[in-house]
């Protein structure tokens, strides 16, 4: 997985952050060092990963590595604030939040000038960087005011948006990083973060991938405007990441309706006529769309940075792509 810069392949650190079940430290270094073996020089992460926890290992894999020669994003919105006492309201692990880590902090939505500054700082202390390449907005669209730091905390997730965006522009116009962007799985909010003007990059998580596209017009507008795009769960949370389809495996972090499966089935069956796994297409399709010049891909263990890594590698002949659109499983472009 190489490409120029970082590359169109990226680690998505989210599973190093513990999500969904415990992945021992051992465990998650040797699954960074496989992904930079594999070729990946683009890291993601963000506080939210496992309290931090994602950040930290992050930064302790890559500590010693030419800065140079590696891009990390990591993204702003939520400050972790310690939580010292079950009169804060939580105790126990994050497992509501689909992290097996202590409920050590809790998430406050701040997405001020001021609460981006302090995310960032606590996050280059976690990394052990003097700097991170791409600073996104998380979530903007799960803002909740009653959970917002401060009397002047916006009202509403539209708000938090253009404060939130105003306050990365500032930064990336003082050259504290190089792109600022949005991160989410709503594209209604997307789509205004790029009517803002002042997004340089999207990471679009779960809605342009070859299951489903909602995203579509989304990446047309973005590609018409110069804005970049890193796609994210090309999974669709799991339920293309096998060769058979599987109707007990997660989609959108939840249960696979029937109609869903029979969908992925149908996939699976053009894509066998091709000798093309259902992973492998998976991930080959977002990049097909111009405004895509980037796939982050998470993982839990070095096996499946290098299943994915050859699955990377592996030519996808456009005949599948027609047959998909023929067979009506893909828009026509």
């Amino acid at each position: 997985m190489t490409g120029g810069g970082a590359g169109p392949w990226w680690f998505g650190g989210a599973g190093i952050g513990n999500l969904g079940h415990e992945v021992a430290d051992p465990v998650a270094r040797a699954t960074v060092d496989a992904a930079w073996d594999a070729g990946m020089r683009g890291f993601d992460t963000a506080p939210h990963y496992g309290l931090g926890l994602s950040e930290r290992r992050l930064g302790a894999a890559l500590a010693g590595r030419p800065r140079g020669e590696f891009a990390v994003s990591t993204k702003v919105g939520r400050v972790l604030e310690p939580v010292s006492g079950p009169g804060d309201g939580l105790v126990g692990d994050d497992l509501a939040n689909g992290f097996a880590v202590p409920a050590l902090h809790r998430r406050v939505w701040d997405v001020s000038r001021a609460g981006v500054e302090r995310s960032l700082a606590a996050s280059l202390d976690r990394l052990g960087l003097d700097h991170v390449d791409t600073l996104y907005l998380h979530d903007p669209d799960e803002y909740d005011p009653a959970a917002a730091a401060g009397p002047d905390a916006p009202g509403d997730p539209r708000a938090a948006l253009h404060s939130g965006l105003r306050a990365l522009a500032a930064l990336r116009d003082e050259g504290v990083v190089r792109a600022v962007g949005v991160g989410s799985k709503s594209v209604p909010t997307l789509t205004a973060a790029v009517e803002t003007g002042l997004a340089d990059v999207l990471m679009v998580a779960g809605r342009y991938t070859l299951l489903e596209q909602p995203a579509a017009a989304l990446l047309r507008a973005c590609a018409a405007r110069g804005v970049r795009v890193v796609a994210a769960g090309v999974f669709n949370s799991g339920a293309l990441s096998r060769p058979e389809p599987d109707p007990s495996l997660p989609y959108e972090y939840g249960t696979m309706p029937a109609a869903v499966f029979q969908r992925i089935t149908a996939l699976r069956t053009v894509c066998e006529r091709h000798g093309v796994d259902l992973p492998t297409a998976a991930l080959a399709f977002p990049l097909r769309a111009p405004a895509v010049t980037g796939v982050a891909v998470g993982a839990q263990s070095p096996e499946q940075i290098q299943e994915n890594a050859s699955r990377a590698a592996t030519p996808v002949p456009d005949a599948l792509w027609d047959d998909l659109v023929a067979d009506g499983l893909l828009a026509e472009e």
